[in-house]
């Protein structure tokens, strides 16, 4: 069966979005227990290519699948997460790239690298980190999973946070969704 991706987040209304991020059926890692640990050879770039024993993996369908089994421990170790084993992989940076968003009836939803669509808010919370030279919002996605924002879709974040503030920037860029009130300074 072909892959078709999503449409344009900006097309899509705010019922379409919720209903393409209840249609992505993950895997329920957390509930596994393999006995089996490893090590993948695998590697997620900071700009969000996979790589395996250093060979970029140019399958796109094979990213997809590979990124529904992501977990990450209290230390900060990802793994990829099957039934029968559990493999460690190198996340240079996050394990998403978030590489677009919109702001519909007052929820941000995100679409990440992996075309998978995320709406911010309580359990999806927008974290700063960096310094002012290199500044970094992320996104949480699922476990302790996170999206980096590339530099569009921070830019598109930014102009939100602007049109949301309006004059009123005594307290800094904030933006909201699902309720959440989220701070873009550090």
């Amino acid at each position: 069966m072909p892959y078709e991706p999503p449409p344009y987040l900006a097309e899509l209304t705010l019922a379409q979005i919720a209903e393409q991020v209840a249609q992505r059926k993950l895997p329920p890692v957390e509930g596994w227990a393999p006995t089996q640990i490893g090590e993948s050879h695998m590697r997620i770039a900071a700009d969000g290519s996979w790589y395996h024993e250093g060979g970029l993996i140019r399958r796109p369908a094979m990213v997809r699948a590979f990124s529904g089994l992501l977990t990450r421990d209290e230390a900060g170790q990802h793994w990829l997460v099957t039934p029968f084993e559990k493999l460690s992989i190198e996340v240079d940076d996050a394990a998403f790239i978030a590489v677009d968003c919109v702001h519909k009836e007052g929820e941000i939803a995100f679409r990440l690298n992996t075309d998978e669509l995320v709406v911010a808010g309580p359990d999806n919370a927008l974290r700063v980190a960096g310094d002012p030279d290199t500044p970094a919002i992320y996104l949480h996605v699922r476990g302790s999973c996170e999206a980096r924002l590339n530099r569009s879709t921070y830019a598109q974040l930014v102009e939100l946070a602007l049109e949301m503030s309006g004059d009123d920037l005594d307290s800094g860029l904030i933006v909201t969704s699902q309720g959440a009130i989220f701070s873009l300074s550090s």
